[in-house]
């Protein structure tokens, strides 16, 4: 028995594949969020320094030849807010000299000063940072201001933001993994159905079995469809070849049968010589039956197997169809029949030569058997749009319409009665090699027939004659 590992199991690998998934998709999306939400708590600093900017720049000393800035005493409201908002001020000189500072000092070099905002790091913290130029104003040379605010708040609240979200993940996860087992039986039941119709078509041996699907139309439906199909079309092999077998057996059992009993018979008591080249005779009729059988049934197979590989040539349809005519005249002369044809000249098809002359000798010798004296038989072409057709018909008593929809099964006979052989009734696989050969050749066959007028079969080649 073979053991399946766990890993092997459909249902489990597309659990795994759906949590992996929807583990990156989450990580992914939270990182994301944290990204965003530190970004906006970034803009709110940002935002509170432009307007902090704005007050600091409306209580410069402007009466004093440097740049000073003293919210203690000159707005006593702008330094409690700049001391809740845990933001610093620095005023520097146009060389980037500290003038003045409110709050703590940041060890910036004067060639990092621009205007705008900057994120510097001091003492492992980081510090948003605005700066603006200041143009001289009366006595008061230029400089810069620039105010600064610790994002140490910015940090931890982004750190504490995406930690919160990446605990949450693992519980994501079961909720996924549970989702996915819901949705994995649900979309592999199916499946399931399948394989447990298989196992038990296989031990019951039943293949009238099968699954009642009952959903969208979706690759699942079509599935089913398939199995079903396929099942159906097991069933009808099966039959077939139920009934080959019984066919082939009574048709083997039924000479064996005739030769064992003339042979009992025979030596049962001394026999005259006459006597004894009658049963030869007798014998020897059933061993040629048996012959053509095990002929007609290794041709048959060997069909079978070139079903996928049947070798075509160029044919001269007309060279080939005379020369069976020409083969069939002399039986048909000895059995008072007419033989007329009418071929026309330089057809050309893409078919097996040997099996296109089994196909159409097994016609001409049905009609020959199934035509009376003074009947006759036609083997004529007709060039139609879509491809050729070649006609054999005869004047025969005919086949009642119950029989025709069967001609083409193997070992389906009609009545003996029809026949003007005397070599025995043939094993009905004739018609059937010939089904099968223009079939092999993409072509169809049509019969039609009349009681007391004839029978005429029509074989079309589906492509175009090659010029």
């Amino acid at each position: 028995m073979n053991h399946r590992k766990p890993w092997q199991s459909l249902r489990l690998r597309l659990i795994a594949w759906y949590s992996l998934l929807a583990g990156l998709s989450m990580i992914i999306s939270n990182g994301f969020m944290s990204f965003l939400f530190q970004q906006t708590l970034l803009r709110q600093v940002d935002n509170t320094l432009e307007i902090l900017t704005i007050q600091a720049k409306q209580n410069l000393d402007d009466e004093v030849d440097i740049l000073q800035f003293d919210p203690r005493e000159n707005a006593p409201i702008l330094g409690s807010l700049l001391e809740e908002a845990g933001v610093s001020v620095t005023l520097l000189d146009q060389n980037g000299v500290v003038t003045e500072q409110f709050g703590q000092l940041l060890a910036t070099p004067s060639t990092h000063l621009r205007s705008g905002f900057q994120t510097v790091e001091e003492s492992n913290e980081r510090w948003r940072t605005y700066t603006e130029k200041i143009p001289s104003f009366k006595g008061r040379p230029s400089g810069w201001l620039r105010l600064s605010h610790s994002l140490q708040y910015v940090d931890i609240s982004a750190s504490e933001f995406l930690y919160h979200q990446l605990l949450e993940i693992p519980l994501m996860l079961i909720l996924v993994g549970f989702g996915g087992l819901f949705l994995a039986n649900r979309a592999l039941k199916p499946i399931d159905k399948i394989t447990q119709m298989a196992k038990s078509v296989r031990v019951s041996g039943d293949l009238t079995q099968r699954i009642q699907y009952q959903g969208a139309a979706d690759e699942l439906e079509r599935l089913t469809t398939m199995f079903n199909e396929m099942l159906e079309a097991l069933q009808k092999n099966f039959e077939r070849e139920k009934r080959f077998t019984a066919d082939t057996s009574h048709e083997l059992r039924t000479p064996l049968t005739a030769i064992k009993g003339r042979l009992t018979v025979t030596l049962s008591q001394p026999r005259t010589v006459e006597d004894y080249q009658e049963t030869l005779k007798s014998i020897e009729l059933e061993v040629d039956r048996l012959t053509r059988l095990s002929s007609d049934l290794l041709f048959l197979s060997q069909l079978e197997q070139q079903h996928l590989n049947f070798p075509l040539e160029p044919v001269d349809l007309s060279d080939l169809l005379a020369a069976i005519a020409e083969q069939i005249q002399p039986m048909a002369q000895l059995c008072q029949i007419e033989l007329s044809t009418d071929i026309d000249a330089n057809i050309q098809i893409l078919g097996s030569p040997d099996h296109l002359i089994r196909l159409f000798l097994n016609l001409l010798d049905n009609a020959v058997k199934y035509t009376p004296h003074n009947g006759t038989i036609n083997l004529g072409t007709q060039i139609q749009r879509q491809g050729v057709e070649v006609i054999v018909s005869d004047t025969g008593k005919g086949i009642p319409q119950a029989h025709l929809s069967h001609l083409f099964e193997r070992f389906y006979q009609v009545e003996q009665s029809r026949s003007n052989s005397k070599e025995g009734k043939g094993a009905g696989l004739g018609l059937a090699i010939v089904q099968e050969i223009v079939h092999r050749h993409q072509g169809q066959i049509a019969v039609t027939s009349q009681l007391g007028q004839g029978t005429t079969f029509t074989v079309t080649f589906p492509q175009p004659p090659l010029k």
